[in-house]
């Protein structure tokens, strides 16, 4: 999807069969949507969309990341919507997309761990489901491996999880590709920017709104590896960027950067595991990926060239070349 034209590309609007409002134990609304399988799939009399999984095929869920929203898995929803026996489960965490924000206090991995088991009691209480998550969406999946390790236990409901351009820990050390000397101030800043009121916060969104084009040479920068993208879905990915106020970029910051769920991914040894990420990320570094490969030995490690942070929009393809034969692994 490189240096494809995508200025016809229905981003945002795909179909769904059903969408749910969840609340989580912080009182935050989760936006969900299903995506039942496709038709040639004979399902029970009593099956219920609203997420019973009584039939055998495992729901994928899908977990985006920082500052983004259930469109990152855009091209892979397109992919799989139309394959008879795959049912899929979109949601966007708290406060980002079309979920609600905290009312006070800062976000914690926590809270996106729970969120995310909040999602799988509600839309597969009885199945099995693989897990798919993109940067911070990884993340969220260690938490319920620290939350809930029992989940991923032969016994339990995550039959296999795919780790896409995420990080185990130690991001405080990721320089983003900026000099040393701008790297070192970042630290000191950190108590400052997550302590932002809302007066300052509005003011932030206002002047990023003002600064469209410089929003979109970062994404441009920041999001992609590629000599030549194309430029709408660079405005996809920063339109999704735009839409998370700053307010909620703050009080996300000190979660990301003291995220450390290295022990958790021992949960994950009995399971199927695939982990992808961009050569050229400058977020979550290849680095960061062969370090979860290295905690886990069966793990498969996929390096994507010339892809950045959106992997999965950037070069859709390669990242469903492998994603795809690795669920149907997981498929009966």
């Amino acid at each position: 999807m490189a240096d494809t034209d995508l200025a016809s590309e229905p981003f945002g609007r795909l179909p769904f069969d059903e969408s749910l409002t969840l609340l989580t134990a912080d009182g935050v609304d989760i936006h969900v949507e299903i995506v039942e399988p496709a038709d040639g799939v004979d399902l029970p009399d009593d099956y219920q969309p609203a997420g019973v999984t009584s039939h055998d095929e495992p729901t994928l869920v899908f977990v985006h990341g920082f500052c983004l929203d259930m469109g990152t898995f855009h091209f892979q929803r397109r992919a799989l919507q139309d394959v008879p026996g795959i049912r899929m489960v979109f949601f966007d965490l708290p406060g980002h997309g079309r979920s609600g924000r905290l009312e006070k206090g800062e976000y914690t991995i926590e809270m996106l761990g729970a969120a995310l088991r909040r999602v799988l009691d509600e839309t597969v209480p009885m199945g099995k489901a693989v897990l798919v998550g993109h940067s911070m969406g990884g993340m969220a999946i260690m938490e319920l491996a620290n939350l809930a390790p029992e989940e991923f236990k032969p016994e339990g409901r995550v039959a296999g999880v795919a780790l896409i351009s995420t990080s185990a820990g130690e991001l405080s050390g990721v320089t983003w590709g900026l000099p040393d000397v701008l790297v070192r101030f970042r630290k000191p800043l950190l108590p400052l920017i997550s302590g932002a009121g809302w007066v300052t916060a509005n003011m932030l969104d206002r002047a990023r709104e003002a600064s469209t084009n410089l929003a979109w040479l970062l994404t441009r920068k920041y999001g992609f590896g590629s000599a030549k993208v194309s430029p709408s879905l660079v405005s996809y990915v920063e339109r999704m960027n735009s839409a998370t106020r700053t307010e909620s970029v703050a009080r996300y910051l000190r979660a990301l950067y003291t995220h450390d769920r290295v022990l958790a991914l021992g949960a994950l040894t009995k399971l199927p595991v695939l982990v992808i990420v961009g050569g050229e990320d400058l977020l979550t570094p290849p680095e960061h990926s062969g370090a979860i490969a290295e905690a886990l030995p069966e793990a498969e490690l996929v390096v994507v060239p010339n892809a950045g942070h959106v992997v999965t929009l950037e070069h859709s393809e390669a990242v469903n070349a492998v994603l795809t034969p690795f669920l149907r692994k997981l498929l009966p």
